[in-house]
């Protein structure tokens, strides 16, 4: 059952956290600038809201669940999506039998209720009006002022937030006011060929060491053109050329490898083979 919280006069139903059992391997200066953006050193100080960007499938939630994990706060996801309204972000009123009135607090907003982490994902996905209702909160009034509830919701102390951005074109563009509220920007790149091999070696503990070699050179050939094939695509890739092996064992390799980059990274790819 959803936790349910009084405030103004107003009952509101939280959201329960997101449970992240990860690990960062590698590329440690990532992990250290977020959670030095997350610090408070004195009492005038105030935490930062910082975004990471870059490619998908470079690791950017996983990043900020560790960090999260690290402090030993509850994670909260929130998905931006193109079609994200204001009161998606804030509180939202359901109807319910009776035709009565419930107000569902976010994701986000039940991280600030409680002091947990909110991890904002692909948050350059969303418009600039539901941009806009979070302005208070990310300046030093802390807060969220939900219309539709009638209340003013002030973030936790230890409220954090951290917001993740895919470095492509299918985004739109973050307006300067919003912008110079999510800093600092943490840029993340492709891991190098050893982090790179630790990384599929724990994604992929059944694959055999040939197959993990293979996918590092593909994936450091592209990385090398600029390409967007990340980590994600090279587990994806061992995942399936492990079955194919286990599933015709007599075939070679290279032509299970080659089947399982065609079909998961596509022709593009091929070069990089």
């Amino acid at each position: 059952m959803k936790e349910i919280i009084n405030i103004e006069g107003i009952d509101i139903k939280l959201t329960k956290p997101d449970i992240m059992n990860v690990k960062w391997i590698g590329q440690d200066r990532y992990l250290t600038q977020l959670l030095a953006a997350w610090m408070v050193i004195d009492d005038k100080d105030m935490p930062m809201n910082p975004r990471l960007v870059g490619k998908p499938g470079v690791g950017k939630t996983t990043l900020a669940a560790v960090a999260a994990n690290y402090r030993h706060q509850d994670i909260y996801i929130f998905q931006a999506t193109v079609d994200t309204r204001p009161e998606d972000l804030l509180v939202v009123p359901i109807i319910s039998d009776g035709n009565k009135i419930s107000y569902h607090a976010s994701s986000l907003v039940t991280a600030m209720i409680k002091g947990g982490v909110c991890i904002l994902d692909e948050g350059n996905r969303m418009s600039e009006k539901s941009w806009a209702s979070l302005a208070p909160l990310l300046d030093y009034r802390r807060y969220i002022e939900s219309i539709i509830a009638g209340v003013k919701i002030h973030a936790h102390k230890d409220f954090r937030i951290v917001t993740t951005m895919n470095d492509d074109a299918s985004t739109f563009e973050i307006p300067d006011y919003i912008q110079s509220r999510l800093q600092p920007q943490i840029m993340i790149d492709f891991p190098d060929k050893d982090e790179e091999y630790m990384i599929l070696k724990e994604f992929l503990p059944f694959a055999d060491d040939t197959i993990i070699h293979y996918i590092v050179n593909f994936l450091q050939k592209a990385h090398y053109a600029d390409e967007k094939f990340s980590v994600r695509d090279g587990i994806n890739i061992g995942r399936y050329v492990s079955k194919r092996m286990k599933q015709t064992p007599d075939e070679p390799l290279r032509k299970h490898f080659t089947e399982a980059v065609l079909m998961i990274a596509g022709d593009d790819a091929m070069p990089y083979v």
